[in-house]
């Protein structure tokens, strides 16, 4: 299988006044497409900076990145930024979403900054809040909306521009263990589509959804595992009793 991500001795470097912070220190992974990875460690293990050097967020002080065959590591910012909205998509734990805006204009705002023209934004946003099951829910707003459903409207944002990546930073962090399975549900669809997923999560019950879990410490690798019968969430929601009304 192809790989979608090449890591070769990856290193992050930051100045905390007269200090060095080895956030990172000579990382190299390979992820394939239509792998379904997540990221562990404890707080201050590089997990998080190694999060945003796989979304083009940030640039590394050494080593090489490939994504889909592209050396990103020398690029310039506005190279990055059109790689970030053109092949990967973002979900974060705080959803990130514009509060005075609506699902369908939430959904609509990468197709906005990549120029796509406003006949083709609406149904494109349509169709993905629809994928995630908030039809009916388009022109709410995020307040008038559950946490599961502002998550939901992340992903389907973060889908919008038909990414080859999804990366989610700590997606289910905010959420009740209900909710969270059902977003893992909805990721395991989204890679059963082949779309690669990365997740981080500092949370051990969440990896047993994963395909395959690498886990960081001190900015170095110390174990890269393949679960060979991931959970499928939709199969522990089935099992659950039904929601009451409170």
């Amino acid at each position: 299988m192809m790989a979608l991500i090449e890591i070769e001795q990856l290193t992050k470097d930051y100045r905390l006044g007269d200090q060095i912070v080895r956030a990172l220190r000579g990382v190299s992974l390979r992820i394939d497409r239509g792998e379904f990875v997540a990221i562990m460690g404890p707080s201050g293990s590089g997990k998080s900076t190694f999060m945003n050097l796989l979304g083009c967020l940030d640039t590394s002080t050494s080593g090489t990145y490939r994504l889909d065959g592209v050396d990103v590591s020398e690029l310039s910012k506005d190279r990055l930024a059109r790689i970030r909205n053109k092949n990967i998509g973002f979900v974060f734990q705080t959803f990130n979403l514009l509060p005075r805006t609506s699902a369908l204009e939430n959904v609509e705002l990468p197709l906005l900054y990549n120029g796509t023209p406003p006949k083709l934004r609406r149904p494109k946003a349509l169709a993905r809040l629809h994928e995630v099951g908030l039809k009916g829910r388009e022109h709410h707003h995020p307040s008038q909306l559950s946490g599961g459903q502002q998550q939901r409207v992340a992903i389907a944002r973060a889908l919008v521009n038909d990414p080859i990546l999804i990366l989610a930073d700590e997606p289910t962090g905010n959420l009740d263990s209900r909710t969270s399975l059902e977003i893992l549900a909805l990721f395991q669809a989204l890679n059963r589509r082949g779309i690669t997923v990365v997740l981080v999560t500092h949370e051990p019950e969440i990896v047993s959804y994963a395909a395959r879990v690498v886990t960081f410490r001190d900015g170095r690798i110390v174990k890269d595992e393949t679960v060979l019968n991931p959970q499928a969430a939709e199969q522990v929601l089935a099992t659950l009793p039904p929601e009451t009304e409170g």
